[in-house]
Order: C-alpha cells, then structure tokens, then sequence
C-alpha cells in the first residue's frame, strides 16, 4: 500500500501540474483521497478521448471502469484489456496510469464507505454523461447554453459535489452547511470548467469539437461551423463576452463556496481559492485578447500562478479582503445576469442529477 501511495502522488505530477500543485496543501484526511478522486476522474477522461478507441469501445470501457470504482470488475483485466488499444499519441503520463490502474483502485477500495460512495457517484455520474455527449461532438457546438450547463455539471459540476461530499465527511462543521454547499459546488465547478472551454476553443475545434453553444451565437449571426481563428468577427467577440460573464458569475459562487468552509480549515480555503484565482486571471486573458488563436496566448504565467498563490495564502482567513481581492481582480470582465437564471433557487434549476 505505501508502494501504491507513492505511485499516486508521482503520477499526479506526471498528469496534472495544476492539481499536483494544490492537492497537496489540503489536510491528511483528504489529501490522499482527492489525489485518488483526481486521478480516476483523469482515467475515465482518458477513455472517452483516446483516439485509438471507437465510439463502441470507449462506452464500453467507461462501463467498466465504473464497475471497476464500484468493486465488481477486476482493475487488472480492464486495465490489461484497454492499455494495448491506446492510441500511439496517448501521453505516455496517461497510457502509464492505465497501466497502472490496479494501484490506483487498490487505495480507492481502502477509503471508508462514505468516500468510496461519493468516488463511485461521480465516476458513473461522469462516465455516462461524457459518453453521451461524445456522441453528439461537432464543429456544430451545443444547442444552447442549458446544454452547455448539463455538459459542464457532468465533466466538472459532478466533481464538486463529490468534493463536497469529502469536505463534509472530513469535518462535521463543514457539513452542517451542506444544503448551502452542494449548489454552489456545481455552479463552482462549471465556472472552472467554462474557463478552460474558452481557453481551448481552437484546440477542440482542431479535434472536430465545439462545446459553445449554438443558439447564443446564432443570434448574434455567427455560425460555429464556420468560425475562423484570428478572423475579426464582432459577433463571435460580443458572443465570448456574454460565456465570460456567466463563467465570472459562477466563480463569484465558488468564493462564496469557499467562504462557508470554517477559517481554521486553511488547507482546503487555499485549495479552493487558487483554483479561483487562477480562473479569474485566465478570463482576464480572454477578455483582452479575444482574437488569441491557441490557448498558449491566454494561459497565465508561472508568475501569475504563485502571484494567486502568495495572495491566497496571505488572505486566507480574512473573508472581507478575501472579497475584495475577488472585486478587485474581476475588475473589467463582463457581467451576465443567465448565471443568476440558471442558479437561482439552488439545485432545483439545475439539470436532473444523478442519484
């Protein structure tokens, strides 16, 4: 088991830098369980992906790898089954934690049974909805921005609430404010993942995928299919402004989130607010460069992620400057009141989840 603990946390470095960089100032009660939670969210991500897999296949293996989670498949024969049909351009970071898959749940099947159930829902939860949109992947993007919802609660939003079902396992302070955390954790998690959507525009669209949606951009006479990089297109402009300003909203809900979790618990405090700040910084570089062509032109530099850093840690524990930094560093990005339509009244306006 130590062997298999050091494993995790060398392969965390290997596929995640960001990750590897904040799970580790979370407290030993969690810290072991959301590097695990990571890194069977990074193999299910895999799956679904890998070009050497067919449509068949990767449905296929992600039903398998929520049985393996769930403890009725054996991890050496799925992991022995897909590891030879990953494609030639799989990272070699990736086709080694297949490889090693076994070691991963060997330490998965040791957490308790609270942690394990909330693993085991945002696996299948995860496995499911990626494999079902997967089918539906095209320069098209999505029909509308419900849509654009339901794809980011089940590749991110889904994973805020498993973490939320760790956090309030970990601290009974922190669950009794759990009905106030779960529907912020989602629209958390879909703030995080609108970013990265932004970010990686061209680089999906380069892999025949488009997850913007269509309707928005539509009325603003823009047809996804025919988007153009660098191309001066005020409506494309005008549409990016309008996902800027719902991302910036539900990052406003994930400070929020992160101000509910009791002062002491510094570690995961600072393990939220890096994630936001880094986010924000992120939208900033969109917003004042929304003709970058590669995500490379928006991604935020080594400086401005231990600048984030230094400022979290330094205001961890002071909610109101906390808010102020947030004020102060979303200064300029777009507002868009869809968020408040979209999380008003709590999980009763998000889409259907599953049990």
């Amino acid at each position: 088991m130590v062997e298999d603990g050091a494993y995790q946390d060398r392969i965390l470095q290997g596929v995640s830098r960001t990750f590897a960089l904040t799970i580790p100032v979370l407290p030993q009660g969690l810290c072991e369980v959301v590097g695990n939670a990571y890194l069977l969210c990074r193999i299910a991500d895999t799956v679904e992906d890998d070009a050497g897999l067919s449509a068949a296949q990767q449905r296929d293996f992600s039903e398998r790898f929520v049985h393996v989670v769930e403890g009725t498949e054996s991890a050496e024969w799925f992991s022995g089954d897909l590891h030879p049909l990953l494609a030639p351009d799989t990272l070699d970071a990736e086709r080694d934690l297949i490889f090693n898959a076994p070691r991963v749940i060997r330490i998965t099947h040791g957490f308790n049974a609270n942690q394990r159930r909330a693993l085991a829902r945002c696996v299948r939860i995860m496995a499911k909805g990626m494999a079902d949109y997967q089918t539906r992947e095209s320069l098209d993007g999505l029909p509308d921005l419900p849509a654009m919802d339901e794809y980011c609660y089940f590749v991110a939003g889904v994973v805020g609430e498993m973490l939320t079902e760790l956090f309030c396992d970990y601290s009974a302070e922190i669950a009794a404010h759990r009905d106030r955390l779960m529907p912020l954790a989602v629209s958390f998690g879909q703030g995080l993942q609108m970013t990265n959507i932004l970010k990686d525009i061209w680089e999906d669209r380069r892999h025949g995928a488009c997850w913007l949606p269509h309707d928005l951009f539509l009325g603003k006479g823009v047809r996804l299919r025919d988007l153009e990089s660098g191309k001066d297109d005020p409506g494309f402009f005008e549409g990016l402004s309008e996902l800027i300003g719902i991302a910036r909203g539900h990052l406003d809900d994930a400070l929020s989130y992160t101000l509910l979790i009791p002062v002491r618990d510094t570690g995961i405090r600072r393990f939220c607010l890096w994630a936001i700040g880094m986010a924000i910084l992120t939208l900033r570089k969109i917003n004042r460069h929304r003709d970058f062509t590669t995500g490379r032109e928006v991604k935020i530099s080594r400086n401005s992620v231990w600048a984030t850093v230094a400022v979290g840690n330094a205001l961890v524990r002071h909610d109101g400057l906390l808010r102020l930094a947030a004020q102060l560093a979303s200064k300029g990005l777009p507002i868009n009141h869809f968020h408040d339509k979209l999380t008003k009244g709590g999980a009763d306006r998000l889409p259907a989840r599953g049990a």
